[in-house]
């Protein structure tokens, strides 16, 4: 699958990453039921639509299978939002392509370091930062501290 996969930016408020995101939301209510609602920091498509958040969608036979984003910080640092892959598009490295599509663009834009926030319960995702070296941090931005998020930064200079 990894062979026909297409990377491409898109507006925020594109119809495909509508449904992404509403999978995605689905997928981490499901996956942390315990979690209060105030400690899910999901961004809608609204609040990624605007100058400081880029924004990707995977495609297979023009099919989306997955999504990101990029927001910029006031300090210079990046943050990886947003990121998806569908079931059936699992285990092709498609994570790991969109999280280069994110660290490259972050890269060429003179950030610092790349952070992001994950739940604790997602281990595959918390694997594949580990491998592209993240390393756990404490919470940043306006993220308090809590027991149900996770945070990784990566330094990018």
């Amino acid at each position: 699958m990894t062979a026909d996969i297409v990377i491409s930016r898109v507006s925020a408020l594109h119809p495909d990453l509508a449904d992404l995101i509403a999978e995605l939301d689905v997928a981490i209510r499901e996956m942390e039921p315990e979690t209060p609602q105030d400690f899910n920091f999901c961004l809608t498509a609204e609040e990624m639509d605007g100058p400081d958040t880029t924004v990707w969608i995977a495609r297979t036979n023009d099919r989306a299978v997955g999504c990101c984003a990029l927001l910029r910080h006031p300090d210079g640092a990046a943050e990886l939002k947003r990121m998806f892959v569908r079931p059936e598009a699992r285990g092709a490295r498609l994570g790991a392509r969109l999280l280069d599509t994110v660290e490259a663009q972050a890269r060429l834009e003179g950030s610092r370091r790349l952070l992001l926030e994950t739940g604790v319960h997602y281990r595959s995702a918390r694997r594949l930062y580990e491998a592209a070296g993240f390393e756990q941090t404490g919470a940043f931005a306006d993220y308090p501290d809590n027991p149900y998020s996770i945070f990784y930064a990566k330094p990018l200079t």
